[in-house]
């Protein structure tokens, strides 16, 4: 059973003074989040050769497969003399001139920006791995996808509900939680009645919300070494993705009212811990020390999160019981399945 859930953290001192939905709002300084200018994109593509005419050849082949209502167009009345789309109507759909389309359908063209180019992935419809094909062809650097990929893929969803033995969980890139199997919630908690805009790690482990009580241990050592982790990924995903408004937003947020985490931000961590040891006390059974092994989707950009203890240990002694518990049905909460209001359930 896959379910919805946030990352284990903890009820926050700020709780009472970070209420608000996250908002936009203006760039946040020191975190890279400006596109390349012209000049920039200039420099980065001097020095290299666009295949002019394997381009051409491409961007033809194409155009060919597709018809008008393929990019949303009335097919008309006059006879196509060659199948595909006509060079007018790629013009129209990409927002580029005629004589522009043709210039490179011919092998005569002018180096293409990145704008153009992704213009015309679109309106050719083109994969990803044909628009980064296209880019290479063109001999330009492609600009990283900064859209946050939100739903997790029927693949990794079967992968997590195979993994009945560990705790492990979904996140995309900025933290939220988007799936996660009945062990993750023996261990962590059911957090599926986090508002689903607070079901980010980033804000629940720095603010936490009302009515719940983090696991996860923070004594000692950990809460700083933790705290900085966190701070360190959030980091790494702005520089990743620079206009995710909601993450940008949270960023701005907490800044604003969590001191320790304003102090952290400014002192600019940027090595994310993908492997990790953590604890959490578990109602009912103790205190767990797990493994924390970070696993990227690389396509997507979503860590796939799994748990494990050391073999023999009194921890894998424990987490034999709670597989037993949840066997059984007993840690099985109201929260089990994909929660209706979350991105994993579209």
């Amino acid at each position: 059973m896959i379910s919805t859930v946030v990352m284990p953290v903890s009820l926050g001192a700020g709780s009472r003074r970070c209420q608000g939905r996250p908002s936009g709002g203006p760039a946040v300084p020191g975190t890279g989040d400006r596109a390349p200018s012209r000049a920039r994109w200039a420099r980065l593509t001097a020095g290299t050769s666009p295949d002019r005419a394997e381009l051409a050849a491409a961007l033809r082949q194409w155009r060919a497969r597709l018809g008008p209502g393929d990019v949303g167009l009335a097919a008309g009345t006059s006879r196509r003399r060659t199948p595909g789309l006509r060079r007018e109507e790629v013009a129209l759909v990409a927002d580029l001139s005629v004589d522009y389309v043709v210039r490179l359908e011919q092998g005569r063209g002018p180096h293409p920006s990145p704008a153009v180019l992704t213009a015309l992935a679109g309106a050719l419809r083109l994969s990803a791995a044909e628009t980064a094909h296209l880019f290479a062809l063109a001999g330009t650097p492609r600009p990283p996808d900064r859209r946050i990929v939100d739903t997790v893929r029927p693949s990794v969803r079967r992968l997590l509900d195979r993994m009945r033995d560990l705790p492990a969980m979904v996140a995309d890139a900025r933290g939220d939680v988007l799936a996660w199997n009945d062990l993750a919630t023996a261990v962590l908690g059911d957090l599926a009645a986090v508002p689903p805009h607070r079901r980010t790690h980033l804000w629940l482990h720095f603010v936490g919300v009302e009515g719940f009580t983090s696991r996860l241990v923070l004594d000692g050592d950990d809460g700083p070494r933790l705290d900085r982790a966190a701070v360190a990924v959030a980091r790494a995903a702005l520089a990743r993705h620079p206009d995710d408004v909601r993450l940008r937003g949270t960023v701005k947020e907490l800044r604003g009212c969590v001191p320790r985490f304003a102090a952290l931000w400014d002192e600019r961590p940027v090595e994310p811990r993908h492997s990790d040891v953590k604890s959490y006390d578990v109602p009912g059974l103790g205190r767990l020390t797990l493994d924390c092994e970070s696993l990227t989707v690389p396509d997507d950009d979503q860590p796939l999160v799994v748990y494990s203890a050391a073999p023999v240990s009194p921890s894998d002694r424990l987490l034999d019981r709670l597989r037993a518990r949840t066997g059984d049905g007993e840690e099985t909460s109201a929260a089990t399945g994909v929660s209706a209001g979350s991105p994993a359930a579209r």
